[in-house]
């Protein structure tokens, strides 16, 4: 267990999270290594060592630092980056090219030529213009490109509209007409500078049913049948995506096994019964990875007691460290770190100190009697946390720490204020500190 209770205090992968308030500050986003470790050793036993020509590439929007691309690297995980930036973090910790992934719906020219001259394994196209882009920089420079098609399944998932990816009506993937998907496979299959290797679809993310994957399967097989009945070949890769759930709060989280044996059994089926060789097969967990391996760590400010309506308890950070609950009404649990075994019996709101009233992290939390000074811990902050983390009110970003087996290590140091400004330049022409007049 990375989360235990001793002497009343919360220990997070052997740390005292209360320590690693005083020792880091606040807020304070904690990722325990052990978890990851813990999830990827899970995937090798059920998908990577169990099937062969099989891979993970973790979808590192979830949670991207140096750090844990090396974790990575170390536990011989590919990746899937979906920015110029997340490409540039994983080139600057020298990430193997060929292991590396680079998704997204609206790649620039600048950062498709970024991923050819470094290499990266897999280029997953998006839109109908960005093989324009892929073969001019290709033939510029004598390079070929390893290409996927990502598709719009057409398919229905249960989770919230920001975060459903594979339906028709999605700014992600090609649409499934023949007369715009066919003639642009074709078009791959010919040109000397592109290697078309097969398909990429992505359902949604935070699924615990695997309908619409095994839905959005059929779909893609129909299509690999097509593609060997139109143009006599045969796909050599599959990338499944990911999206699959974690716990929050009270969800019951599915092994990984749930989502990837029938779709294996799916895929080793169908491609036996056609008559052609099983492709690679690739995977695309990123939440599903980090979530449950961070928490966050608060320190309660302002108390104010509305009678017979509510309590707001106040905390060091809010919605520019973790968005998700203002954008699209995430819930999470959370404990008081020094008192988490005390009877949870005051039902407050907990919220951020941002200029917004949509800045309230948790609402109706049962907790013991909070006061000022507590330390709060927030569970399963470990992906789109940090990720998503902005500097709105010009708050600092906050830093990030490492912990396995009762030690600790500072992976992302805490913005200071000079960090805030310093890309931020002052004209001339307001140098002058005297009073316009009108």
């Amino acid at each position: 267990m990375i989360r235990e209770i001793k002497n009343g205090t919360l220990y997070f992968d052997g740390c005292n999270t209360v320590d690693l308030a005083e020792k880091y500050n606040t807020p304070l986003y904690v990722v325990s290594e052990t978890e990851i470790v813990r999830r990827f050793d899970e995937l090798k036993d059920c998908f990577v060592n169990r099937y062969e020509r099989t891979r993970v590439a973790y979808a590192s929007k979830a949670f991207s630092t140096l750090a844990m691309y090396k974790l990575c690297q170390r536990e011989g995980m590919c990746i899937d980056v979906v920015s110029g930036g997340e490409l540039f973090t994983a080139i600057s910790c020298d990430f193997p090219a060929q292991n590396i992934e680079f998704n997204g719906n609206n790649k620039s020219y600048e950062e498709l030529e970024m991923a050819i001259d470094y290499g990266v394994g897999r280029i997953i196209v998006d839109g109908l213009t960005e093989l324009d882009m892929i073969e001019e920089i290709c033939k510029t420079k004598a390079k070929i490109a390893n290409v996927l098609y990502r598709i719009t399944p057409g398919v229905r998932s249960d989770s919230h509209d920001y975060i459903v990816t594979g339906r028709k009506d999605s700014k992600f993937g090609i649409p499934l007409d023949e007369h715009i998907l066919y003639p642009y496979i074709e078009r791959a299959i010919s040109s000397p500078c592109i290697d078309f290797k097969g398909f990429h679809f992505h359902v949604g993310s935070q699924l615990h049913d695997n309908s619409s994957h095994l839905q959005a399967l059929d779909i893609l097989l129909h299509h690999v049948t097509e593609v060997k009945r139109r143009f006599d070949c045969e796909v050599q890769e599959l990338n499944l995506g990911g999206g699959f759930g974690v716990t929050y709060t009270d969800e019951e989280r599915k092994p990984f096994s749930y989502f990837l044996e029938p779709m294996m059994e799916k895929i080793e089926g169908f491609f036996a019964q056609e008559g052609m060789k099983r492709p690679a097969i690739v995977i695309e967990p990123g939440r599903s990875i980090v979530a449950e391996a961070g928490i966050s760590l608060y320190r309660v400010g302002q108390i104010k007691n509305i009678p017979d309506l509510r309590t707001y308890v106040s905390v060091d950070g809010g919605m520019t460290d973790n968005i998700r609950p203002a954008l699209y009404g995430a819930k999470y649990s959370a404990v008081i770190a020094g008192r988490a075994d005390e009877p949870a019996e005051t039902e407050v709101t907990i919220c951020g100190k941002c200029c917004e009233s949509g800045d309230i992290l948790i609402k109706d939390l049962l907790l013991p009697k909070v006061e000022q000074g507590d330390i709060l811990a927030v569970f399963s902050t470990g992906a789109y946390g940090y990720s998503m983390a902005s500097n709105y009110n010009k708050n600092p970003i906050p830093a990030v720490v490492f912990v396995k087996e009762g030690r600790s290590e500072v992976i992302v140091k805490r913005q200071t204020y000079q960090d805030l400004i310093k890309n931020e330049v002052l004209p001339e022409r307001l140098t002058v500190a005297e009073q316009r007049t009108r």
